[in-house]
């Protein structure tokens, strides 16, 4: 059997204080199959293939002290979208996905088997951006066409509409349970909305640059928020004592205290930030369009914690994961698995959701993947 480049990788790039390791590229080979029908793969010099699996592959480079694991997919779902994937969640329980793709379409769909439940029309051009309420049975969605929408998850019926923003929404957040929600838009502004009333609460920053990301978490004690300008609506639901996140795309990562609006921190990044998380009440992460994933402390973001370079590739998306995060980027279709406490990336498959033991991930190819990780 003739040699078969099957995939080319890199291993790591990061930045510790002063420490440097560059990214690490390689490519792996397979050769032939040996007689228990195990694939014969070589790696490129430099790199050795460890353990191979049914399931996964290690990878690692003895000069550098670094490994990487490289998961298959457990489960494929080709049948749910006809093309490129944009944006998937998975529901409190696991029972249900929900993703929106450039084929116009937004659907609900077994996890378990990909079997489409529910089809939800009502957004003109694409939509963006997708996620359950906790509850598991109602859905919120933002698109191009600048509306906010809440979804029935049972009978697909549209509940709610909100209509305010002036450009495209590209990430939404939800607050607590659910009484309010989180949109950021293209036309630069932040917004809370009151889903009983189908209202306003307010614009919460007004950036003069699309923002492309958020996030909402409760900050840590020590953390000054501000003290709002005037009473906050009865209306407003556990926004008190919360910090939001905003990416934005003028290479800005921001802080604003909830119930406040006032700015908590501003932070200058190396390019425009596609997307920000929470690991805890203190820590938090953000990642550029240059591929860097900034870790920071919400007491003090003079300076980041750590900076993970991730081979210049556009970081899409981040999701706190036990003791770390994932990562998702805009290359050949990588995510990675990286543990805070060592520092070790973990391959798997583009943007990213996770249920227990099990990470969902969506892509160009318009495949949706569920991945195991109770291995690693």
């Amino acid at each position: 059997m003739d040699s078969v480049v099957l995939a080319t990788f890199f291993i790591k790039g990061s930045w510790l204080g002063e420490s440097l390791w560059p990214t690490l590229y390689g490519s792996l080979t397979r050769r032939g199959l040996s007689t228990e029908g195990v694939p014969d793969i070589a790696a490129s010099e430099g790199f050795v293939v460890g353990e191979i699996t049914k399931k996964s592959i290690l990878v690692s480079c003895p000069h550098e002290n670094v490994s990487t694991k490289f998961l298959a997919p457990f489960t494929t779902f080709s049948r749910i979208h006809q093309k490129s994937v944009t944006c998937l969640d998975i529901s409190s329980g696991g029972g249900l996905g929900v993703s929106t793709s450039t084929d116009g379409t937004m659907k609900i769909w077994q996890a378990a088997n990909g079997e489409i439940r529910r089809l939800l029309e009502g957004h003109v051009y694409d939509v963006n951006c997708c996620r359950f309420f906790p509850s598991g049975l109602v859905v919120l969605s933002g698109g191009m066409d600048a509306q906010l929408k809440i979804w029935s998850v049972e009978d697909a019926s549209c509940a709610v509409t909100f209509q305010g923003h002036k450009g495209g929404i590209l990430d939404t957040a939800i607050v607590d349970r659910g009484r309010n929600v989180l949109s950021c838009s293209r036309d630069g502004t932040a917004r809370l909305w009151d889903c009983g009333k189908s209202a306003c609460l307010g614009v919460l920053a007004d950036c003069g640059s699309p923002v492309n990301g958020i996030a909402v978490g409760t900050a840590d004690n020590s953390v000054n928020l501000g003290a709002p300008e005037k009473t906050p609506s009865e209306r407003e639901i556990g926004t008190e004592g919360k910090i939001l996140l905003l990416a934005r795309e003028d290479k800005k990562l921001q802080g604003v205290g909830l119930q406040s609006r006032q700015p908590v921190f501003l932070f200058v990044g190396s390019d425009a930030f596609n997307c920000c998380t929470f690991l805890s009440s203190t820590y938090f992460l953000a990642g550029t369009q240059d591929g860097n994933i900034y870790q920071l402390d919400v007491r003090n973001t003079n300076a980041p914690i750590q900076v993970i370079q991730r081979s210049g590739a556009p970081v899409l998306s981040l999701l706190p994961y036990r003791d770390g995060f994932v990562a998702s980027q805009g290359n050949w279709g990588a995510v990675s698995w990286q543990c805070r406490s060592c520092n070790e990336p973990e391959q798997c498959q583009a943007l990213v959701a996770s249920w227990e033991k099990q990470i969902y991930t969506c892509c160009r190819d318009g495949v949706v993947r569920r991945y195991q990780l109770s291995d690693l």
